[in-house]
């Protein structure tokens, strides 16, 4: 950011290039200002319905104050529909801070986006995140248009996005799995708010170390399946480490696939390169039973509509546009 530019000048900007995502009835979900590429890396604003939140990533959190200030101002000044703003501290030690607080308006108990005529159940407090993940809009709609009669399982799953676009395509099956059963029961809500038939016992809240090995011994197998694990986590099971090894992640899944079938990857490691992440797939190809079909590119509102600030970014995620990186695999398994 410059001295000649405000940050209510930056988020006209903003503003002005998105206006195409304005829906007239005020319930999609997209990204209104990335900082990062738009000259405020302490700032992030995001849009679910007529909900706007507000990331203050500064350290300390009173860098970025005056900045929350502006923003909250235009916002109510350009975006009258906008019913109610939330801040949420990126790194706060305080839980309610970094889930999130009401600066504007109220939160309503009961919330939904709309993305593809799918309806979306969501939490915006439920945690630092907001129950649903901009950055895989158009791997929802991969998935809606490539899974129709496709058994799917959705590891990682988070609040299901994936699993429910899977079911808005067609998929004939889809098991969601996650350990938190209160990320999954807003799955279910999804499901119930577009009519989706489902059983619950497609809804596993348990580990997936564990849940994977129980799957193979039961030799059961799916069409595709999306891993979308957390760049690092420990738990008593094992670790995951999507900097140091992806490719045993990777390598777990593999088995539970059919011939012909897809493994959807994500890693959004800030510390893993593309060209990095590319190799690490291409060796796992060598082997001619993995190819990688298809680069799933980040929404540019995610990613941002100018250059003309960006930061000096960590590593360079090319041959993917952004540091979350997709890639769809086709799966061969070796004939007996």
């Amino acid at each position: 950011m410059t001295a000649e530019e405000s940050t209510s000048a930056l988020l006209e900007k903003a503003i002005a290039s998105r206006t195409h995502l304005f829906d007239p009835g005020h319930e999609t979900a997209f990204r209104l200002f990335n900082g990062f590429s738009e000259g405020n890396p302490h700032l992030l604003v995001d849009v679910y319905a007529e909900t706007a939140i507000i990331y203050n990533y500064a350290k300390p959190a009173e860098n970025a104050a005056g900045a929350v200030d502006e923003t909250l101002t235009l916002i109510q000044k350009l975006l009258p529909w906008i019913k109610t703003v939330m801040l949420k501290i990126r790194d706060s030690e305080i839980t309610e801070e970094r889930n999130g607080r009401v600066i504007s308006g109220i939160v309503s108990s009961s919330m939904a986006i709309v993305e593809n005529n799918i309806r979306y159940a969501i939490n915006l407090w439920m945690n630092r995140d907001a129950s649903f993940y901009l950055d895989t809009r158009n791997l929802r709609t991969w998935a809606m248009e490539n899974m129709r009669g496709k058994t799917v399982l959705n590891t990682f799953a988070y609040t299901g996005s994936l699993g429910v676009a899977a079911m808005a395509g067609g998929a004939a099956r889809v098991v969601q799995l996650d350990r938190n059963k209160k990320f999954l029961e807003l799955a279910k809500k999804s499901c119930e708010m577009n009519g989706f038939s489902f059983s619950d016992k497609d809804f596993l809240a348990g580990d997936f170390w564990r849940q994977i090995s129980h799957f193979k011994k039961k030799n059961e197998r799916f069409d595709c399946v999306f891993l979308d694990p957390p760049f690092f986590a420990v738990n008593r099971e094992c670790v995951v480490d999507m900097v140091n090894n992806s490719a045993r992640m990777i390598n777990k899944v593999r088995p539970l696939i059919n011939d012909g079938g897809y493994l959807v990857v994500i890693n959004n490691a800030l510390y893993v390169s593309g060209v990095e992440y590319m190799r690490t797939l291409e060796g796992l190809a060598s082997d001619g039973y993995l190819k990688i079909t298809e680069i799933i590119p980040v929404p540019k509102d995610l990613v941002g509509y100018s250059n003309e600030y960006s930061a000096k970014q960590i590593t360079d995620p090319a041959p993917f546009n952004h540091s979350t990186k997709i890639a769809v695999l086709e799966v061969r398994r070796k004939t007996v």
